[in-house]
């Protein structure tokens, strides 16, 4: 069946490989597709990760670096579920992230392993273990929760799917195992069906399940409905069944019959089963899939079987629904993501076609609203009405497909049905069951709401609108509005009819609805209208609307302007502003106009409201000029002011201060520039000085930066202004550092008489010219000195200050300063005194008056200038007297005692508080030995020092010095630089230290010494003090610094130092000697104090005389000194010697240095004499290791293995390896068969050539590094036999098979190897490894044996590796069997398409063909067929022919000249109506003349230059190729062309048919004068019928008349005229039944009108009224439904008075 028939249609969505997902990973434990949105792909390489392939745009995947071992997406949003193992443990844990928010929702540790898991709603996670099944919730924070334990039945099943349904009462559970025991290869399904409610379950066998929902005739609850599948196996009768059944039947309810069908598999997929089911619920069909890719649909309702078809030559691992399509995803193998869907076109053709069942296309076609049962529908629609079954009828109007039958013929049908006593109207029955199965469309609606308006029953039409029942439409708002406004806005609105909501809105008075709606759905109504109308009622309301106009998108509809003339014509001013005020607020320069027509209204009226406009600053483009005339009119002289432009206008406005805010009049000159606010501020001093003066200070201080200080002084100053310029500068002053501004500010206050304001500034201001100010003060003379004294005494004129108090007789303000102001200064204010020759008394009691406060040291230097020291006797004993100990006090009493040689010792020496560097240096020139008294006091050193040299005081100095202690002291002295240093330590020595009884002084000076390299006077010295019987004679450290004072100055003298001396330290003097190498000095000492372990070292170490050092430890027999001797002599390599001298001292501890030596001299026997005796003083493994050693290389080796048996450290796998490494094999043996070290063991017999036992060592080992060596040392040795047992224990690890390989074949052992390789195939470790190495093997030398090896071991190859070693061998047939075998297709057809000879098979290669992915591989096959088999391409292509770009074969083969070679491959894929291969096919068979399969071409397929092709072949010398032309022409609309090809031929018959299709009068008059011109009269008579429609009679009658051919058109003309005769006939008939109708609905108004006058209320309405609603009756329809109408929401309602009836 051609694939575009076929009732389900199958595409290619997405393949996996394309978007980067490897072909590993395609399996059903790596790919999951949960819903028809996403596919998740969980990759391991060559990271872990997991890919969301979002299927609405499957070319962006998305990756995430995720490691887990399952990953599931939500069927409907972006919520990842990851599951992961728990290293160590059984259990997993779970967690779920949202993508987009990119956080975690949950997680959950399992305390059991999760073995299948799957969403089974959006919500809801179903998770099953190996003993139960659980329910995780992502709502809330619930953990799982156990739902039931697994069935017996699914004991060691693979789970490959978990269900719920809708309402999540019933659960399916889902397994597989291997098959039954006769047919193992039939894989066994079982299946666990769960009832929430009941909790039950039920086990059955079923490879697949799915739940549905059914709503059975009959039950207006849908069935919950289970399908599933089986195929199983029983006694070799394999059975294969469809199931369909009920669950939880509704009790009293229509239940759906069980229902089954065969599943029939064919003969080649015998071994195949149901791996997924899927149910269409948009279609009410099963699918099934298998795993081998067939597909079964089946019907749900009735197991009907409609389509079987094998859709993947692939295995399917997974499906999902496609809810949407109505269809379902499946994923096979090689990745390809196909989409199965109905195709709505074919499938009820098909049904009622293929397998003729009508009824089922008929139910497919109501269920799925599709085409194609249309006459069927009709047809059986005739014969219910036909029948009076008229419910039937209506159910099958409202259920027809495509709603065929919905029409306004249906609704007459049942309106002319009459009504029968007692039974529910037709029509009623018929609208009755359109509301229960939906909703009614245009037509329907406005008749069911006519009844129903009649009845004025508005309630049903409200409900039937909420629930969307009706269709709404303009004439049924038209039809409501008569009863109902509001309903009747609804359905306008429902119905779009945007005139008539905006109608509705307006008479609501609801106009900002207006804007809204018409934005909403893009009307535009009359604006200006709709405003006219709402300003005559709701002034406010126009303002609203005008705003809302004027915020719609695109700008506003009416101009603003014209908006704002309809406001002014009513006079509403205030609305006009207020609309313009909100519309101008953008401030846009096309608004100037209205911005100045709004400021202008309201300046004529409401002046107010202009002010508060312009205050706000809100506009800036109207007419400024204009404004500013206006609200100078208007006395808005501020405005005015902001507005001119003018300094004329401004200068005459200005002067208005009494209508003028001051503050707004001073922002007012913020605005102008320098030139002119100067300007109009001189203007209004000149006007109005005192007056303005205030306004003007204020500007010049607000403005200041702007006008410049020195302006605004200036206009004050011209005005002579002092009181204005005190104000301006006062504000000024705080931010100004200005001198002349400060001065003027002092100048200006000082002339206002502001005195204290004078004081205030001079004293806190620091900017003002000091001495310009105290100019002015003087020569103002003002009564209050203090301005004055403020400035003389912060800027140090205190002298000018007093001789102008003094001179001034204000002695007052001389004493306040100096007693209140700043006693500080009173020194300068007693020098000025002085100097202006004033009384010492006053003098005398100005000091006295003061007393502490005064500074002495400036007083007494002030009075010392002067020569007036004695001056201050009198104070200062004052001071001390009342105890001052301040330092100038006392100074100035000591420089006046010096002075007057008042015993000046005794105040130098007893006074503490005076300064010795002021009186010693004021003594220094009087008398200096009274200077060096007052230093030393104060330990002035630099000032004694230089006093004592400059008056050679040397004995003074010396004694200081030794008597300071001052190690910083004595390095200036001693300091070579210093020229008295010779005078000075003679007088040390002679003096100073013989005076000294302290060690402290002595010592120091000492340091002193050596500080300044002195080492001869140092010794002279010592000696003087340590060998010259002195008190310090036996001093310890004295001693010890006079020999190494000797040691380092004059080493002559140290042996008879230590000679004389014994009272010093012994070890570190002789190590301080051994530094100085002395030797023999050293030693001496060392051996002075029996430091006989240091004094062998001097003689080992310094003297190195290794005789003497061996004559000492004889001498003294100490161990240690043996020690020492030893070590020595092993440095110098006498290793006999020290062996010797160890055994002596008795020493162990050099072992280490022993046994390196030892071993270097190679004297192993003395060597074992002395870890003999080391063994006895210590247990080391060094040591009993190393004497095995020495025993190996004397070649003890019974001592060895006598040793080995006794206890012992030793370490002996390192002894063995190092035996070994030293080729010492025989003793290696020993020790390794001790220690049983089999590996090292087997090794060291092959190095001893025993091979035998080297296998035999080898075994025990059982290590693969040992193995292999003991393996390639058998290979080496050609012990083939041997190597081959390594072997086969070395190729079992996968890791050691490549090294074992390429040794063989590095040595050429080919055949060895391969017989290797086969005998490792057997083993039961035999690994792929083995069976790729073997296959490379016979690839490289032995081809013969390859394809068997292939087939054989296909699934335990590395294929990869081997197809690597196939490609280098060049053999192409394995090559390609092993790319096969690998789903490399592409690379498979490649290589049989370059190596033919050898590797083209072609039912192989057509194979191979349809499962590239390569397109290009298609053509390149294409090019091959046609260069190397030519008459198979054919059947290539016919294989390939839903795979290629069919344009694309025929430009190949048409540009290889081959077209006939592909015509039966192009006849095949005609049907899909290819340009390409419609012109190919029509140019072959122009040139085969058959224009039959031309002309059959040209009907069936349209595609191609039909133009082109008719010109080709319209001057064919073929009669019929001609009249194909001509045809072609008429399919084409070139009606002259056609006609005129077919004249040319004589073909008449086709020019009338042509002419008459063509429906053109004028060229089938043309053609009856052709005839009549050509003599055809039965042509013309042929011709009036043939275009019987398009000849106009009186054409006709008068080409006939003139050229004498009526009797050829008198049958035309009986025709015409009797058709115009029945077509009047018609016309009367039409107007006799109006008229008619017209009297009979008059007489049925007037008979309702009777019925109505006749009762009270009406009767119920026959229609379906929505739940809890009774619906009242229509009139003239009494009859109740039909008990069996209940179920559809009709209650039974009787007419009044009259019993229920049935029918």
């Amino acid at each position: 069946m051609a694939a575009a028939n076929a009732p389900i249609t199958m595409k290619e969505a997405l393949t996996l490989p394309s978007i980067g997902i490897n072909a590993q990973f395609i399996t059903f434990t790596n790919v999951t597709m949960e819903s028809e949105k996403y596919i998740c792909v969980r990759e391991t390489a060559p990271q872990n990760s997991v890919v969301i392939i979002d299927m609405s745009m499957p070319s962006q995947p998305l990756r995430r670096p995720i490691t887990a071992d399952s990953a599931l997406m939500n069927p409907n949003s972006r919520i990842l579920a990851l599951k992961a193992s728990l290293p160590g443990t059984t259990q997993d844990h779970l967690q779920i992230f949202n993508i987009e928010l990119k956080a975690k929702i949950k997680s959950y540790q399992m305390p059991e392993q999760v073995v299948f898991w799957k969403w089974i709603t959006p919500k809801l996670l179903g998770l099953v273990t190996q003993a139960s099944v659980y329910h995780w919730s992502i709502e809330g924070e619930s953990d799982p929760v156990k739902m039931f334990d697994r069935t017996a039945n699914l004991s060691n099943n693979q789970i490959i799917n978990y269900r719920c349904d809708p309402s999540e009462k019933w659960l399916v559970l889902i397994g597989i195992a291997p098959g039954s025991p006769d047919r193992p290869q039939l894989v066994k399904g079982n299946m666990q069906l769960f009832s929430v409610d009941q909790q039950r379950s039920q086990a059955l066998e079923a490879h697949a399940a799915s739940f549905a929902s059914f709503k059975v005739q009959g039950n207006e609850n849908p069935s919950i409905l289970i399908s599933f599948a089986t195929k199983s196996s029983n006694a070799g009768q394999i059975t294969s069944k469809l199931h369909v059944i009920e669950l939880g039947a509704q009790p009293g309810k229509v239940a759906f019959t069980k229902k089954q069908a065969d599943l029939f598999f064919p003969p080649d997929f015998n071994d195949d089963f149901p791996v997924a089911m899927q149910i269409s619920h948009k279609y009410s069909l099963i699918y099934v899939i298998t795993k081998l890719g067939l597909l079964f649909v089946y019907d749900l309702e009735t197991a009907t079987a409609v389509y079987r078809n094998r859709i993947s030559p692939d295995p399917i691992f997974l499906t999902s629904e496609a809810s949407s399509a109505g269809g379902f995803y499946a994923i096979n193998r090689r990745g390809q993501v196909l989409l199965a869907t109905v195709n709505e076109a074919t499938i009820v053709p098909f049904v009622s076609g293929q397998l003729n069942n009508l009824e089922l296309a008929v139910n497919l076609a109501k269920r799925g609203n599709l085409p194609g049962a249309e006459n069927l529908a009709i047809q059986r629609f005739q014969e219910l009405f036909a029948q009076t079954k008229y419910k039937e009828a209506a159910e099958l109007a409202a259920e027809s497909p495509q709603g065929i039958l919905r029409t306004p013929d249906t609704v007459a049908k049942f309106q002319s049905v009459p009504v029968q006593a007692g039974q529910t109207p037709p029509l009623l029955q018929y609208f009755g069951t359109l509301l229960t199965k939906g909703k009614l469309n245009s037509f329907e609606s406005i008749e069911l709401s006519r009844l129903v308006v009649n009845q004025n029953k508005k309630n049903l039409l409200e409900n039937w609108l909420a629930e969307d029942k009706l269709e709404c439409s303009e004439e049924l708002g038209d039809l409501v509005k008569t009863v109902d406004n509001d309903l009747a806005l609804k359905i306008y609105i429902k119905a779009r009819a945007t005139p008539k909501v905006v109608a509705a809105f307006a008479e609501r008075r609801e106009f900002d609805k207006i804007l809204i709606y018409s934005k909403q759905v893009g009307y535009t109504p009359d604006y200006l209208f709709l405003l006219q109308t709402i300003l005559r009622s709701d002034p406010q309301g126009a303002v609203n609307f005008a705003l809302m106009m004027s915020q719609m998108e695109g700008g506003c509809p009416v101009d603003y302007n014209t908006i704002t003339d309809l406001f002014l014509q009513r006079n509403l001013i205030r609305e006009a502003t207020a609309f313009l005020l909100d519309v101008l607020k953008p401030n846009l320069p096309e608004h100037a106009f209205l911005q100045t027509k709004v400021l202008e209204i309201n300046l004529v009226t409401f002046p107010n409201v202009a002010d508060a406009i312009l205050a706000n600053g809100m506009f800036s483009h109207y007419d400024r000029p204009r404004i500013a005339q206006l609200c100078e009119k208007a006395g808005l002289y501020v405005r005015a002011l902001q507005h001119y432009a003018e300094l004329p206008d401004i200068k005459r406005v200005i002067v208005n201060t009494h209508a003028i805010e001051p503050q707004s009049l001073v922002e007012f000159f913020g605005t102008l520039s320098k030139e002119w606010a100067l300007e109009c501020m001189k203007d209004l001093l000149l006007v109005n000085l005192r007056g303005n003066l205030q306004i003007i200070v204020q500007v010049a201080k607000e403005y200041s930066e702007q006008l410049g200080v020195e302006a605004c002084i200036k206009l004050f100053e011209q005005f002579k202004s002092y009181e204005g310029l005190y104000f301006f500068l006062g504000s000024y002053l705080s931010s100004s550092e200005d001198p002349e501004i400060h001065f003027k500010y002092i100048e200006a206050a000082a002339k206002t008489g502001q005195i204290k304001e004078v004081e205030r500034v001079t004293r806190e201001s620091n900017f003002y010219d000091a001495e310009k100010t105290k100019n002015f003060l003087m020569e103002a003379k003002l009564p209050d000195a203090r301005p004055l004294i403020n400035v003389c005494d912060r800027f140090g004129f205190v002298p000018d200050l007093t001789h102008y108090l003094y001179t001034n007789n204000m002695l007052r303000y001389i004493e306040g300063y100096v007693q209140k102001v700043n006693p500080g200064n009173a020194p300068l204010v007693v020098g000025q005194l002085l100097d202006d020759e004033c009384p010492e008394d006053f003098i005398k009691g100005l000091i006295l008056s003061v007393r502490s406060l005064l500074p002495v040291e400036p007083l007494v230097d002030e009075c010392e200038k002067r020569n007036r020291l004695r001056l201050l006797t009198q104070f200062l004993e004052h001071l001390v007297s009342e105890g001052s100990q301040d330092v100038h006090v006392h100074n100035a009493l000591g420089k006046i005692i010096i002075d007057s040689n008042n015993n000046p010792e005794h105040f130098l020496t007893t006074n503490p508080y005076y300064d010795s560097r002021v009186v010693g240096k004021y003594c220094e020139k009087r008398d200096p030995t009274l200077a060096v008294v007052a230093y030393r006091r104060g330990q002035c050193d630099d000032e004694l020092i230089n006093v004592t040299n400059k008056n050679s005081l040397f004995k003074l100095q010396a004694r200081y010095v030794v008597e300071r202690m001052d190690g910083d002291l004595w390095d200036k002295v001693l300091n070579p630089e210093n020229e008295y240093r010779r005078q000075l330590i003679d007088q040390v020595v002679s003096t100073a230290l013989p005076e000294s009884k302290s060690p402290e002084q002595v010592s120091a000076a000492v340091k002193a010494f050596m500080t300044a390299d002195l080492p001869h006077e140092l010794i002279e010295l010592l000696e003087k003090i340590v060998l010259q019987n002195s008190a310090f004679s036996g001093n310890f450290n004295l001693q010890n610094l006079l020999i190494l004072t000797a040691i380092k100055a004059d080493p002559s003298r140290v042996m008879d130092y230590i000679n004389r001396l014994d009272n010093f330290d012994g070890p570190a003097v002789g190590e301080v000697a051994v530094e100085a190498q002395l030797y023999e000095e050293a030693f001496a000492i060392f051996k002075k104090f029996n430091l006989n372990v240091q004094a062998v070292n001097v003689l080992l170490d310094n003297i190195q005389n290794i005789a003497r050092a061996v004559e000492f430890a004889f001498r003294v027999e100490e161990d240690a000194v043996w020690s020492q001797v030893g070590k020595a002599q092993l440095r110098d390599g006498l290793v006999s010697d020290a062996i010797e001298s160890f055994i002596r001292a008795d020493d162990a501890t050099q072992f280490l240095e022993v046994i390196h030596a030892a071993e270097d001299g190679d004297v192993y026997n003395d060597l074992v004499r002395y870890l003999l005796m080391v063994r006895q003083k210590t247990k080391e493994p060094r040591v009993d290791s190393e004497l095995i050693y020495a025993y190996a290389k004397i070649d003890r080796l019974g001592d060895i293995e006598e040793f080995i048996l006794m206890p012992n450290v030793a370490n002996l796998h390192n002894v063995g390896d190092r035996l070994y490494d030293e080729a010492l094999y025989e003793a290696a043996k020993i020790i390794y068969a001790f220690i049983s070290n089999w590996a090292k063991l087997a090794v060291t017999l092959v190095k001893l050539k025993q091979f035998q036992g080297a296998v035999d060592a080898a075994r025990k080992a059982n290590s693969s590094k040992t193995w292999k060596e003991v393996c390639f040392a058998c290979v080496d040795a050609e012990e083939f036999r041997l190597a081959q047992i390594c072997g086969l224990n070395i190729i079992v690890q996968v890791d050691d098979l490549e090294e074992v390989s390429e040794y063989y074949q590095n040595r050429g052992c080919f055949n060895e190897l391969i017989s290797l390789m086969e005998s490792g195939l057997g083993l039961e470790r035999a690994h792929m490894g083995i069976f790729t190495e073997l296959g490379v093997l016979y690839a490289r030398y032995r081809h013969e044996k390859l394809m068997e090896h292939i087939k054989l071991f296909s699934t335990r190859l590395n294929i990869p590796k081997l197809i690597r070693a196939c490609d280098e061998q060049q053999h192409w047939k394995e090559l390609v069997y092993l790319y096969i075998q690998y789903d490399e297709f592409d690379n498979a057809a490649s290589t049989v398409m370059n190596h033919s000879p050898d590797a083209w098979d072609h039912m192989q290669f057509k194979d191979i063909a349809v499962k590239v992915a390569n397109v290009e591989l298609y053509y390149k096959a294409v090019h091959f067929y046609l260069q190397e088999h030519p008459d198979l391409i054919n059947d290539m292509l016919n294989v390939l022919a839903l795979r290629v770009d069919h344009t694309r074969v025929v430009d190949i083969m048409r540009k290889a000249g081959y077209l006939h070679l592909v015509k039966p491959y192009m006849v095949a894929v005609q049907s899909n109506d290819i340009s390409a291969v419609n012109e190919a096919l029509n140019e072959i068979y122009v040139e085969e003349e058959d224009y039959e399969r031309l002309r059959e071409s040209i009907d069936l397929h349209d595609n191609f230059d039909q133009i082109g092709l008719a010109q080709k072949i319209e001057k064919h010398e073929l009669l019929e190729m001609r009249r194909v032309a001509a045809y072609i022409y008429k399919k084409a609309g070139r009606w002259k062309q056609s006609i005129a090809l077919s004249k040319k031929d004589n073909l008449y018959k086709d020019a009338m048919e042509t002419a008459s299709q063509s429906g053109d009068r004028e060229l089938a008059e043309d053609l009856l004068v052709y005839f009549i011109e050509q003599g055809k009269k039965e042509c013309f008579a042929s011709c009036l019928f043939v275009c019987y429609d398009l000849i106009r009679a009186d054409v006709a009658l008068e080409l006939a008349w003139m050229n004498n051919m009526i009797d050829f058109a008198f049958p035309y003309l009986l025709q015409f005229i009797r058709e115009y005769t029945g077509k009047v006939d018609e016309l009367i008939k039409d107007k006799i039944e109006a008229a008619n109708e017209m009297k009979a609905k008059e007489s049925e108004e007037k008979d309702v009108i009777k019925q109505q006058n006749m009762y009270a209320q009406l009767l119920p309405l026959a229609l379906p009224a929505p739940p809890g609603m009774g619906g009242a009756g229509m009139s003239g329809y009494g009859q109740p439904p039909p008990p069996g109408m209940g179920g559809m929401g009709m209650p039974p309602m009787p007419p009044y008075g009259m019993p229920p009836m049935g029918y």
